[in-house]
């Protein structure tokens, strides 16, 4: 179970797209019932959240979680389709959930997420493999489908909503570190990048009443939460029209990103803010001056390039250009001298030369990335390079090309924690090193995990740390004063 604590906590931190699996279920709530219910989720930091509402819902239902499958009346699975691999493994779970169906009648299966709408008619009536299916947008109906499906029907709702936020949902906090959580901020996409099946399977994009994100913020607060990370396909397009009083008139008030983040930031100078993630196109200098002004947000912007090619760009319908990126590297790195920089990179997709690959090992030279999440094209099926562009790259050179990609950020990453020793960096302690019970580990504001005797501190502290020692992944160092 440490294991699986230490795999969270990463993963939520680290936001990926691998599609990898992501058990969530580990303690049971206050919520006790005959009824339990087991749920995992797979890719991506949206699909954790969503999973903390839909356990939200199932509580006031009288459910109570569990960790152990075998006790569980419902099982869940939140899916993820950004990459064919993700899609395998939720397919090869589901048939192990089978299993153990088999072994406790009565139990129903269900599928949540991402891969609800696509997979729909496969899973429930030709492989069978689910009792109901629940698209991103209809949890609030899962009381109803879990009825539905204890009756013998097979229920499914994927309908896509252009209002649900779940604003007035409490989420059920699953991971029980108490320090770090996330605040989901918007749903849904309107960018409409031709690799991508986001927009199809989470919708067109909506922001939250930005009154509802600050109080969510203070109530983590005031339970002992020390960072929130807000949350959305592309923070910088929030956007919050709502109405407002000027001169005792109803005037219509604007919000955006950089606004929201400032309001966040003043809940308390204690608390820290992330965000993911930005899109190269639509974040601002508003939006890095704010993080400048407030010790309290973070130095760290994941900015995803995908390709280093401006003309492979153009085939990815990102919207910007090689230059217009360094442009915003070139603003982050003027207005947060020290800020951290990731970055997502995508290896062979179509009809992408050897240019424009070493286009992308060249962007990376210049941007610098701390660490990047990379992988090679996989072609999903629905999106406008699945229907306009030929997959033509074989695997092999997939691989080559993603191997040298991999390497290049390996070598990056090394040498960007190396020039971090001597240094000293804030952490906020999160757990217990998974390598030694004697030792702590949290995250400066760049982001980078630190190692540290444990000394008398507890988790939840700032403490400042001496960098001593580092390799790509990770720095070790010492506790030279206690900051809180």
């Amino acid at each position: 179970m440490n294991e699986l604590l230490d795999y969270i906590e990463q993963k939520k931190h680290d936001e990926t797209r691998q599609g990898e699996p992501l058990n969530i279920a580990l303690n049971e709530t206050e919520f006790k019932n005959n009824k339990h219910f087991y749920i995992e989720s797979y890719g991506c930091a949206m699909n954790f959240s969503d999973s903390e509402i839909v356990a939200s819902i199932l509580s006031k239902q009288g459910y109570s979680l569990t960790p152990n499958i075998f006790d569980a009346d419902l099982v869940l699975i939140n899916t993820c389709s950004i990459r064919e691999k993700a899609e395998q493994t939720v397919r090869q779970r589901l048939r192990s959930f089978n299993e153990i169906k088999e072994q406790k009648p009565g139990m129903l299966i269900g599928m949540l997420g991402c891969m609800a709408e696509r997979l729909k008619s496969n899973l429930l009536e030709e492989e069978k493999l689910v009792d109901l299916v629940v698209g991103p947008d209809a949890y609030r109906s899962l009381p109803a489908l879990i009825q539905e499906a204890e009756g013998g029907d097979r229920a499914v709702n994927v309908l896509l909503s252009r209002e649900e936020t779940y604003a007035d949902i409490s989420p059920v906090r699953l991971d029980k570190n108490g320090i770090t959580a996330f605040i989901s901020i918007m749903r849904g996409c309107d960018n409409m990048c031709s690799f991508c099946v986001v927009p199809f399977t989470r919708g067109r994009e909506r922001s939250r009443n930005p009154e509802t994100i600050v109080e969510e913020a203070k109530d983590l607060f005031e339970k002992g939460y020390r960072e929130v990370t807000l949350l959305g396909q592309n923070v910088d397009s929030f956007k919050w029209k709502g109405e407002g009083k000027n001169d005792d008139k109803q005037a219509e008030v604007l919000v955006n990103f950089a606004q929201l983040l400032e309001k966040v930031a003043l809940v308390n100078p204690l608390l820290r803010v992330r965000f993911s993630t930005s899109h190269p196109k639509d974040i601002t200098d508003e939006v890095l001056h704010t993080i400048a002004k407030y010790n309290n947000i973070c130095s760290y912007i994941h900015l995803p390039v995908q390709s280093g090619s401006s003309s492979c760009l153009e085939r990815m319908n990102r919207t910007y250009d090689r230059d217009w990126y360094k442009n915003r590297v070139d603003a982050i790195r003027r207005i947060i001298p020290d800020c951290g920089i990731s970055s997502d990179i995508i290896a062979g997709f179509c009809e992408e030369t050897e240019e424009e690959h070493q286009d992308t090992l060249s962007m990376m030279d210049y941007a610098q990335y701390d660490y990047s999440y990379m992988f090679f094209y996989s072609e999903r099926p629905g999106t406008l390079a699945a229907r306009k562009y030929k997959d033509d790259m074989s695997l092999d050179i997939k691989k080559r090309r993603l191997a040298e990609i991999v390497d290049k950020q390996y070598q990056l990453s090394l040498e960007s924690n190396l020039r971090d020793i001597g240094k000293t960096y804030e952490v906020l302690i999160e757990k217990i090193s998974k390598k030694s019970e004697e030792e702590y580990c949290g995250r400066n504001s760049q982001n980078k995990m630190i190692i540290f005797p444990k000394g008398n501190y507890k988790i939840g502290d700032y403490v400042q740390v001496y960098i001593e020692s580092a390799n790509k992944a990770t720095l070790k160092g010492r506790v030279v004063n206690e900051i809180i």
